[in-house]
Protein backbone atom coordinates (compact mmCIF):
# COMPACT_ATOMS: atom_id res chain seq x y z
CA UNK A 1 0.00 0.00 0.00
CA UNK A 2 2.96 2.29 -0.75
CA UNK A 3 3.86 4.15 2.42
CA UNK A 4 0.41 3.61 3.94
CA UNK A 5 0.25 1.00 6.70
CA UNK A 6 -2.64 -1.21 5.62
CA UNK A 7 -2.89 -3.13 8.89
CA UNK A 8 -3.40 0.06 10.88
CA UNK A 9 -5.33 2.05 8.27
CA UNK A 10 -7.89 -0.43 6.92
CA UNK A 11 -9.80 -1.06 10.22
CA UNK A 12 -10.08 2.70 10.69
CA UNK A 13 -11.39 3.21 7.14
CA UNK A 14 -13.87 0.36 7.49
CA UNK A 15 -15.32 1.98 10.63
CA UNK A 16 -16.23 5.18 8.74
CA UNK A 17 -19.90 5.63 7.67
CA UNK A 18 -18.93 7.29 4.37
CA UNK A 19 -17.23 5.52 1.51
CA UNK A 20 -13.49 6.05 1.04
CA UNK A 21 -11.45 5.50 -2.14
CA UNK A 22 -7.65 6.02 -2.14
CA UNK A 23 -5.31 6.11 -5.12
CA UNK A 24 -1.65 6.96 -5.42
CA UNK A 25 -0.41 10.07 -7.22
CA UNK A 26 -0.56 8.25 -10.57
CA UNK A 27 -4.17 7.10 -10.23
CA UNK A 28 -3.62 3.48 -9.20
CA UNK A 29 -6.09 2.17 -6.62
CA UNK A 30 -4.60 1.55 -3.18
CA UNK A 31 -7.72 0.67 -1.15
CA UNK A 32 -11.42 1.22 -0.56
CA UNK A 33 -13.41 0.72 2.63
CA UNK A 34 -16.51 -1.37 3.38
CA UNK A 35 -18.86 1.62 3.17
CA UNK A 36 -17.68 2.23 -0.40
CA UNK A 37 -18.29 -1.41 -1.30
CA UNK A 38 -21.80 -1.19 0.14
CA UNK A 39 -22.63 2.09 -1.59
CA UNK A 40 -21.33 1.22 -5.04
CA UNK A 41 -21.46 -2.56 -5.17
CA UNK A 42 -17.78 -2.63 -6.24
CA UNK A 43 -15.73 -5.15 -4.24
CA UNK A 44 -12.25 -4.22 -3.05
CA UNK A 45 -10.50 -7.10 -4.77
CA UNK A 46 -11.88 -6.02 -8.16
CA UNK A 47 -10.31 -2.56 -8.03
CA UNK A 48 -7.11 -2.96 -6.01
CA UNK A 49 -3.99 -2.20 -8.10
CA UNK A 50 -6.06 -0.99 -11.06
CA UNK A 51 -5.60 2.36 -12.71
CA UNK A 52 -8.66 4.63 -12.65
CA UNK A 53 -8.54 4.99 -16.46
CA UNK A 54 -8.88 1.21 -16.81
CA UNK A 55 -11.84 1.13 -14.38
CA UNK A 56 -13.60 3.79 -16.49
CA UNK A 57 -12.79 1.94 -19.72
CA UNK A 58 -14.03 -1.37 -18.31
CA UNK A 59 -17.29 0.28 -17.15
CA UNK A 60 -16.84 -0.14 -13.40
CA UNK A 61 -17.35 3.60 -12.92
CA UNK A 62 -18.71 6.29 -15.28
CA UNK A 63 -16.09 8.93 -14.49
CA UNK A 64 -13.22 9.39 -12.09
CA UNK A 65 -12.95 12.27 -9.63
CA UNK A 66 -9.47 11.00 -8.70
CA UNK A 67 -8.20 11.62 -12.23
CA UNK A 68 -9.63 15.16 -12.13
CA UNK A 69 -7.82 15.82 -8.84
CA UNK A 70 -4.55 14.49 -10.32
CA UNK A 71 -5.02 16.75 -13.35
CA UNK A 72 -6.08 19.90 -11.47
CA UNK A 73 -3.98 19.37 -8.32
CA UNK A 74 -6.88 20.70 -6.20
CA UNK A 75 -10.00 19.37 -4.42
CA UNK A 76 -12.85 18.33 -6.71
CA UNK A 77 -16.46 17.47 -5.80
CA UNK A 78 -18.93 15.84 -8.17
CA UNK A 79 -22.45 14.37 -7.95
CA UNK A 80 -22.74 10.98 -9.63
CA UNK A 81 -25.59 8.58 -10.31
CA UNK A 82 -25.12 4.89 -9.55
CA UNK A 83 -27.38 1.85 -9.52
CA UNK A 84 -30.02 3.57 -11.60
CA UNK A 85 -31.36 6.34 -9.36
CA UNK A 86 -29.03 6.60 -6.35
CA UNK A 87 -27.14 9.86 -6.02
CA UNK A 88 -23.67 10.02 -4.48
CA UNK A 89 -21.40 12.97 -3.77
CA UNK A 90 -17.71 12.21 -4.41
CA UNK A 91 -15.17 14.65 -2.91
CA UNK A 92 -11.56 14.06 -3.98
CA UNK A 93 -8.72 15.68 -2.05
CA UNK A 94 -5.01 15.71 -3.03
CA UNK A 95 -2.38 14.72 -0.44
CA UNK A 96 1.11 16.16 -1.10
CA UNK A 97 4.45 15.11 0.40
CA UNK A 98 6.91 17.54 2.04
CA UNK A 99 8.31 18.44 -1.38
CA UNK A 100 4.88 19.35 -2.81
CA UNK A 101 4.62 16.22 -4.93
CA UNK A 102 1.19 14.61 -5.22
CA UNK A 103 1.38 11.39 -3.26
CA UNK A 104 -2.22 10.24 -2.77
CA UNK A 105 -5.80 11.13 -3.71
CA UNK A 106 -8.30 10.44 -0.94
CA UNK A 107 -11.94 10.52 -2.04
CA UNK A 108 -14.93 10.40 0.29
CA UNK A 109 -18.19 9.09 -1.07
CA UNK A 110 -21.54 9.94 0.52
CA UNK A 111 -25.01 8.67 -0.46
CA UNK A 112 -27.25 11.76 -0.65
CA UNK A 113 -30.29 10.06 -2.19
CA UNK A 114 -32.34 10.36 1.00
CA UNK A 115 -31.21 13.95 1.50
CA UNK A 116 -32.17 14.95 -2.05
CA UNK A 117 -35.51 13.21 -1.71
CA UNK A 118 -36.17 15.09 1.51
CA UNK A 119 -35.23 18.36 -0.18
CA UNK A 120 -37.48 17.53 -3.12
CA UNK A 121 -40.30 16.68 -0.73
CA UNK A 122 -39.78 20.00 1.04
CA UNK A 123 -39.93 21.87 -2.28
CA UNK A 124 -43.07 19.95 -3.24
CA UNK A 125 -44.66 20.80 0.09
CA UNK A 126 -43.81 24.46 -0.41
CA UNK A 127 -45.34 24.26 -3.89
CA UNK A 128 -48.48 22.57 -2.58
CA UNK A 129 -48.94 25.18 0.15
CA UNK A 130 -48.49 27.96 -2.40
CA UNK A 131 -51.03 26.42 -4.77
CA UNK A 132 -53.50 25.83 -1.97
CA UNK A 133 -53.14 29.48 -0.97
CA UNK A 134 -53.67 30.62 -4.58
CA UNK A 135 -56.52 28.30 -5.46
CA UNK A 136 -58.24 27.42 -2.21
CA UNK A 137 -61.44 29.11 -1.13
CA UNK A 138 -61.70 31.91 1.45
CA UNK A 139 -62.57 29.62 4.35
CA UNK A 140 -63.64 32.50 6.60
CA UNK A 141 -66.21 33.67 4.08
CA UNK A 142 -67.55 30.20 3.36
CA UNK A 143 -67.92 28.85 6.90
CA UNK A 144 -71.51 27.80 7.61
CA UNK A 145 -72.89 29.63 4.56
CA UNK A 146 -75.07 26.71 3.57
CA UNK A 147 -77.13 27.42 6.66
CA UNK A 148 -78.43 30.72 5.23
CA UNK A 149 -79.39 29.18 1.89
CA UNK A 150 -82.91 28.37 2.99
CA UNK A 151 -84.97 28.72 -0.21
CA UNK A 152 -86.93 25.65 -1.22
CA UNK A 153 -85.16 25.34 -4.60
CA UNK A 154 -81.73 25.64 -2.97
CA UNK A 155 -82.64 23.18 -0.21
CA UNK A 156 -83.58 20.59 -2.83
CA UNK A 157 -80.24 21.09 -4.57
CA UNK A 158 -78.23 20.85 -1.35
CA UNK A 159 -80.19 17.83 -0.16
CA UNK A 160 -79.35 15.97 -3.39
CA UNK A 161 -75.73 17.13 -3.14
CA UNK A 162 -75.48 15.80 0.42
CA UNK A 163 -76.87 12.46 -0.72
CA UNK A 164 -74.24 11.95 -3.45
CA UNK A 165 -71.33 13.60 -1.61
CA UNK A 166 -69.99 10.35 -0.03
CA UNK A 167 -69.67 8.78 -3.50
CA UNK A 168 -67.12 9.63 -6.20
CA UNK A 169 -69.78 10.29 -8.84
CA UNK A 170 -68.82 13.15 -11.16
CA UNK A 171 -70.98 16.23 -10.66
CA UNK A 172 -71.71 19.10 -13.06
CA UNK A 173 -73.10 22.20 -11.34
CA UNK A 174 -75.01 24.57 -13.60
CA UNK A 175 -76.11 28.09 -12.78
CA UNK A 176 -75.56 31.73 -13.55
CA UNK A 177 -72.33 33.43 -12.55
CA UNK A 178 -72.32 34.26 -8.85
CA UNK A 179 -75.04 31.83 -7.77
CA UNK A 180 -72.75 29.98 -5.35
CA UNK A 181 -71.41 27.11 -7.45
CA UNK A 182 -68.05 27.13 -5.65
CA UNK A 183 -69.83 27.10 -2.30
CA UNK A 184 -71.86 24.06 -3.38
CA UNK A 185 -68.69 22.27 -4.56
CA UNK A 186 -67.04 22.99 -1.20
CA UNK A 187 -70.15 21.67 0.57
CA UNK A 188 -69.93 18.41 -1.42
CA UNK A 189 -66.24 18.03 -0.56
CA UNK A 190 -66.85 18.75 3.13
CA UNK A 191 -69.50 16.03 3.25
CA UNK A 192 -67.47 13.48 1.30
CA UNK A 193 -65.02 10.80 2.40
CA UNK A 194 -62.25 13.07 1.10
CA UNK A 195 -63.04 15.94 3.48
CA UNK A 196 -59.60 15.77 5.14
CA UNK A 197 -57.78 15.93 1.78
CA UNK A 198 -57.24 19.07 -0.36
CA UNK A 199 -60.08 20.97 -2.05
CA UNK A 200 -58.52 22.82 -5.00
CA UNK A 201 -60.50 25.21 -7.20
CA UNK A 202 -59.52 26.51 -10.66
CA UNK A 203 -61.51 28.92 -12.85
CA UNK A 204 -61.02 27.83 -16.45
CA UNK A 205 -62.18 31.21 -17.79
CA UNK A 206 -59.66 33.23 -15.79
CA UNK A 207 -56.42 32.37 -17.64
CA UNK A 208 -55.09 31.64 -21.15
CA UNK A 209 -54.83 28.12 -22.56
CA UNK A 210 -51.09 27.65 -22.02
CA UNK A 211 -51.28 28.73 -18.40
CA UNK A 212 -54.29 26.52 -17.66
CA UNK A 213 -52.42 23.52 -19.06
CA UNK A 214 -49.34 24.28 -16.95
CA UNK A 215 -51.47 24.75 -13.82
CA UNK A 216 -53.48 21.57 -14.35
CA UNK A 217 -50.81 19.17 -15.55
CA UNK A 218 -47.65 20.76 -14.18
CA UNK A 219 -44.37 20.85 -16.08
CA UNK A 220 -40.82 19.57 -15.96
CA UNK A 221 -37.77 21.79 -15.58
CA UNK A 222 -37.07 23.65 -18.83
CA UNK A 223 -40.33 22.51 -20.46
CA UNK A 224 -40.82 25.95 -22.04
CA UNK A 225 -39.32 29.42 -22.02
CA UNK A 226 -39.78 30.99 -18.62
CA UNK A 227 -40.47 27.68 -16.88
CA UNK A 228 -39.16 27.31 -13.35
CA UNK A 229 -35.81 25.54 -13.18
CA UNK A 230 -37.34 23.26 -10.55
CA UNK A 231 -40.43 22.41 -12.61
CA UNK A 232 -43.88 22.58 -11.06
CA UNK A 233 -46.42 20.07 -9.83
CA UNK A 234 -49.87 20.45 -11.42
CA UNK A 235 -53.20 20.66 -9.64
CA UNK A 236 -53.99 17.09 -10.72
CA UNK A 237 -51.06 15.98 -8.57
CA UNK A 238 -51.61 18.39 -5.70
CA UNK A 239 -55.32 17.51 -5.40
CA UNK A 240 -54.49 13.78 -5.33
CA UNK A 241 -56.73 12.06 -2.79
CA UNK A 242 -58.99 15.12 -2.60
CA UNK A 243 -61.35 17.14 -4.80
CA UNK A 244 -60.53 19.20 -7.89
CA UNK A 245 -63.21 21.76 -8.75
CA UNK A 246 -63.03 23.15 -12.30
CA UNK A 247 -65.26 26.20 -12.52
CA UNK A 248 -66.46 27.48 -15.90
CA UNK A 249 -65.56 24.19 -17.57
CA UNK A 250 -67.37 25.41 -20.68
CA UNK A 251 -64.47 27.79 -21.31
CA UNK A 252 -61.85 25.03 -21.28
CA UNK A 253 -60.10 24.95 -24.72
CA UNK A 254 -60.86 21.93 -26.92
CA UNK A 255 -57.25 20.71 -26.84
CA UNK A 256 -57.35 20.54 -23.04
CA UNK A 257 -60.78 18.92 -23.08
CA UNK A 258 -59.21 15.94 -24.83
CA UNK A 259 -56.44 15.73 -22.21
CA UNK A 260 -58.94 16.02 -19.36
CA UNK A 261 -60.99 13.20 -20.88
CA UNK A 262 -57.88 10.99 -20.80
CA UNK A 263 -57.37 11.82 -17.12
CA UNK A 264 -60.97 10.84 -16.37
CA UNK A 265 -60.72 7.58 -18.31
CA UNK A 266 -57.26 6.45 -17.17
CA UNK A 267 -56.54 8.36 -13.93
CA UNK A 268 -53.15 9.42 -15.26
CA UNK A 269 -51.63 12.45 -16.96
CA UNK A 270 -48.41 13.62 -18.57
CA UNK A 271 -46.81 16.86 -17.30
CA UNK A 272 -45.59 19.33 -19.91
CA UNK A 273 -42.14 18.24 -21.07
CA UNK A 274 -42.50 14.94 -19.20
CA UNK A 275 -41.79 11.45 -20.51
CA UNK A 276 -43.48 9.44 -17.76
CA UNK A 277 -47.15 9.44 -16.82
CA UNK A 278 -48.22 10.29 -13.28
CA UNK A 279 -51.24 8.74 -11.64
CA UNK A 280 -53.91 10.69 -9.78
CA UNK A 281 -56.91 9.87 -7.63
CA UNK A 282 -59.24 12.86 -7.50
CA UNK A 283 -62.93 13.62 -7.10
CA UNK A 284 -63.78 15.84 -10.07
CA UNK A 285 -66.53 18.45 -9.76
CA UNK A 286 -67.17 20.89 -12.59
CA UNK A 287 -69.42 23.92 -13.04
CA UNK A 288 -70.56 26.23 -15.83
CA UNK A 289 -72.98 29.01 -16.61
CA UNK A 290 -72.97 28.04 -20.30
CA UNK A 291 -75.48 25.85 -22.12
CA UNK A 292 -73.08 22.97 -22.84
CA UNK A 293 -75.50 21.23 -25.21
CA UNK A 294 -75.52 24.35 -27.37
CA UNK A 295 -71.72 24.46 -27.11
CA UNK A 296 -71.60 20.85 -28.35
CA UNK A 297 -73.77 21.78 -31.34
CA UNK A 298 -71.46 24.72 -32.08
CA UNK A 299 -68.39 22.47 -31.85
CA UNK A 300 -67.01 24.28 -28.78
CA UNK A 301 -67.38 21.38 -26.34
CA UNK A 302 -66.77 17.65 -26.66
CA UNK A 303 -69.89 15.54 -26.37
CA UNK A 304 -68.01 12.57 -24.86
CA UNK A 305 -66.55 14.81 -22.16
CA UNK A 306 -69.97 16.32 -21.41
CA UNK A 307 -71.51 12.93 -20.66
CA UNK A 308 -68.50 11.99 -18.53
CA UNK A 309 -68.87 15.14 -16.42
CA UNK A 310 -72.61 15.33 -15.90
CA UNK A 311 -73.30 11.91 -14.41
CA UNK A 312 -75.04 13.83 -11.61
CA UNK A 313 -76.21 17.30 -12.74
CA UNK A 314 -77.07 19.88 -10.08
CA UNK A 315 -78.66 23.23 -10.88
CA UNK A 316 -78.51 26.36 -8.74
CA UNK A 317 -81.31 28.86 -9.47
CA UNK A 318 -80.47 32.58 -9.73
CA UNK A 319 -80.87 34.71 -6.62
CA UNK A 320 -83.88 36.55 -8.09
CA UNK A 321 -85.74 33.23 -7.91
CA UNK A 322 -84.63 32.65 -4.30
CA UNK A 323 -86.17 35.74 -2.72
CA UNK A 324 -86.51 34.18 0.73
CA UNK A 325 -82.71 33.85 0.87
CA UNK A 326 -81.86 37.49 0.08
CA UNK A 327 -82.29 39.04 3.53
CA UNK A 328 -80.65 36.14 5.44
CA UNK A 329 -77.66 36.35 3.07
CA UNK A 330 -77.45 40.12 3.41
CA UNK A 331 -77.56 39.95 7.20
CA UNK A 332 -74.97 37.18 7.20
CA UNK A 333 -72.46 38.99 5.00
CA UNK A 334 -73.01 42.33 6.73
CA UNK A 335 -72.16 40.63 10.02
CA UNK A 336 -69.16 38.90 8.47
CA UNK A 337 -67.63 42.06 6.96
CA UNK A 338 -68.53 44.18 9.97
CA UNK A 339 -66.55 41.75 12.10
CA UNK A 340 -63.67 41.77 9.61
CA UNK A 341 -63.50 45.60 9.61
CA UNK A 342 -64.26 45.97 13.33
CA UNK A 343 -67.58 47.68 12.71
CA UNK A 344 -71.30 47.26 13.39
CA UNK A 345 -73.96 47.52 10.66
CA UNK A 346 -77.60 46.64 10.15
CA UNK A 347 -80.27 47.30 7.52
CA UNK A 348 -83.02 49.88 7.93
CA UNK A 349 -86.40 48.21 7.15
CA UNK A 350 -86.87 50.41 4.04
CA UNK A 351 -83.40 49.48 2.80
CA UNK A 352 -84.18 45.82 3.35
CA UNK A 353 -87.40 46.22 1.33
CA UNK A 354 -85.53 47.84 -1.56
CA UNK A 355 -82.90 45.10 -1.63
CA UNK A 356 -85.48 42.37 -1.28
CA UNK A 357 -87.07 43.43 -4.58
CA UNK A 358 -83.83 44.17 -6.42
CA UNK A 359 -83.25 41.51 -9.17
CA UNK A 360 -79.56 40.89 -8.30
CA UNK A 361 -78.15 40.31 -11.82
CA UNK A 362 -74.77 39.44 -10.25
CA UNK A 363 -76.38 37.00 -7.82
CA UNK A 364 -74.66 36.13 -4.51
CA UNK A 365 -71.33 37.55 -5.65
CA UNK A 366 -72.96 40.94 -6.23
CA UNK A 367 -74.67 40.68 -2.85
CA UNK A 368 -71.36 39.92 -1.10
CA UNK A 369 -69.65 42.85 -2.82
CA UNK A 370 -72.49 45.19 -1.88
CA UNK A 371 -72.41 44.06 1.76
CA UNK A 372 -68.66 44.72 1.99
CA UNK A 373 -69.02 48.09 0.30
CA UNK A 374 -71.84 49.19 2.60
CA UNK A 375 -69.86 48.20 5.69
CA UNK A 376 -66.91 50.27 4.50
CA UNK A 377 -68.67 53.45 3.28
CA UNK A 378 -71.68 53.81 5.58
CA UNK A 379 -70.86 56.16 8.45
CA UNK A 380 -73.83 55.38 10.69
CA UNK A 381 -74.73 51.97 12.12
CA UNK A 382 -78.04 51.73 10.28
CA UNK A 383 -77.83 51.45 6.47
CA UNK A 384 -80.43 53.72 4.84
CA UNK A 385 -81.79 53.62 1.26
CA UNK A 386 -79.72 56.72 0.41
CA UNK A 387 -76.56 54.71 1.14
CA UNK A 388 -77.28 52.31 -1.73
CA UNK A 389 -75.36 52.72 -5.01
CA UNK A 390 -77.03 54.49 -7.94
CA UNK A 391 -77.37 51.22 -9.87
CA UNK A 392 -79.90 50.06 -7.28
CA UNK A 393 -81.65 53.34 -6.46
CA UNK A 394 -83.45 53.75 -9.83
CA UNK A 395 -85.52 50.69 -8.99
CA UNK A 396 -86.97 52.40 -5.89
CA UNK A 397 -89.95 54.76 -5.90
CA UNK A 398 -87.90 57.68 -4.61
CA UNK A 399 -90.22 60.69 -4.76
CA UNK A 400 -93.56 59.31 -5.91
CA UNK A 401 -93.33 60.60 -9.49
CA UNK A 402 -96.79 59.25 -10.25
CA UNK A 403 -98.64 61.60 -7.91
CA UNK A 404 -101.08 62.79 -10.53
CA UNK A 405 -103.39 61.06 -12.94
CA UNK A 406 -105.86 58.22 -12.65
CA UNK A 407 -105.04 54.90 -11.01
CA UNK A 408 -104.78 53.31 -14.46
CA UNK A 409 -102.29 55.97 -15.62
CA UNK A 410 -100.15 55.63 -12.48
CA UNK A 411 -100.09 51.82 -12.81
CA UNK A 412 -99.05 52.18 -16.47
CA UNK A 413 -96.24 54.58 -15.52
CA UNK A 414 -94.97 52.22 -12.84
CA UNK A 415 -95.19 49.19 -15.16
CA UNK A 416 -93.29 51.02 -17.90
CA UNK A 417 -90.61 52.11 -15.42
CA UNK A 418 -90.12 48.55 -14.14
CA UNK A 419 -89.83 47.16 -17.68
CA UNK A 420 -87.34 49.85 -18.77
CA UNK A 421 -85.25 49.33 -15.63
CA UNK A 422 -85.16 45.57 -16.25
CA UNK A 423 -84.09 46.12 -19.86
CA UNK A 424 -81.31 48.47 -18.75
CA UNK A 425 -80.09 45.93 -16.24
CA UNK A 426 -80.22 42.78 -18.37
CA UNK A 427 -79.76 44.10 -21.92
CA UNK A 428 -82.22 41.73 -23.62
CA UNK A 429 -85.98 41.21 -23.60
CA UNK A 430 -85.56 37.52 -22.73
CA UNK A 431 -83.46 38.17 -19.61
CA UNK A 432 -85.58 41.16 -18.57
CA UNK A 433 -88.77 39.11 -18.89
CA UNK A 434 -87.25 36.33 -16.78
CA UNK A 435 -86.34 38.82 -14.03
CA UNK A 436 -89.93 40.11 -13.95
CA UNK A 437 -91.48 36.65 -13.95
CA UNK A 438 -93.20 36.95 -17.35
CA UNK A 439 -92.43 35.45 -20.73
CA UNK A 440 -90.64 37.32 -23.50
CA UNK A 441 -93.65 37.79 -25.78
CA UNK A 442 -95.69 39.29 -22.92
CA UNK A 443 -92.95 41.80 -22.14
CA UNK A 444 -92.64 42.84 -25.80
CA UNK A 445 -96.40 43.34 -26.12
CA UNK A 446 -96.63 45.27 -22.85
CA UNK A 447 -93.77 47.50 -23.88
CA UNK A 448 -95.40 48.26 -27.24
CA UNK A 449 -98.78 48.98 -25.66
CA UNK A 450 -97.29 51.17 -22.93
CA UNK A 451 -95.26 53.11 -25.48
CA UNK A 452 -98.36 53.69 -27.62
CA UNK A 453 -100.37 54.79 -24.56
CA UNK A 454 -97.64 57.22 -23.58
CA UNK A 455 -97.69 58.81 -27.04
CA UNK A 456 -101.47 59.21 -26.79
CA UNK A 457 -101.09 60.93 -23.40
CA UNK A 458 -98.49 63.30 -24.78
Amino acid sequence: MKSLNSKLLQPVLDALPDGVYITDGEGITITVNKAYEKLTGLQRHRVLGKHMKDLVTEGYISKSVSLEVIREKQPITRVQTIKGDRKIVVSGNPVFDENGKLEFVMSSVRDVTALLRAKHAEEQLEQILTVRKDYAIDVDVLTDKAGVLTGINTRKCYKLAEKVAPTDVKILIQGETGTGKTLLAQFIHDNSLRAEAPFISLNCAAMPEGLIEAELFGYMAGAFTGASIKGKEGLLYIANGGTLFLDEIGDLPLSLQAKLLKVIEENKFLPLGGTHFKTTNIRLITATHHDLKAAITDGRFREDLYYRLQVMPLELPPLRNRQDEILPLLEHYLEHYAKRYNSEKNLHPETAEVLLHYPWPGNIRELMNLAERLVLITEQIEILPRDLPESIKPLTVQSNPFSSGSLKQQVSHLERELIENALRLYGSTRAAAASLGINQSTLVKKRQNLHARRQEEE
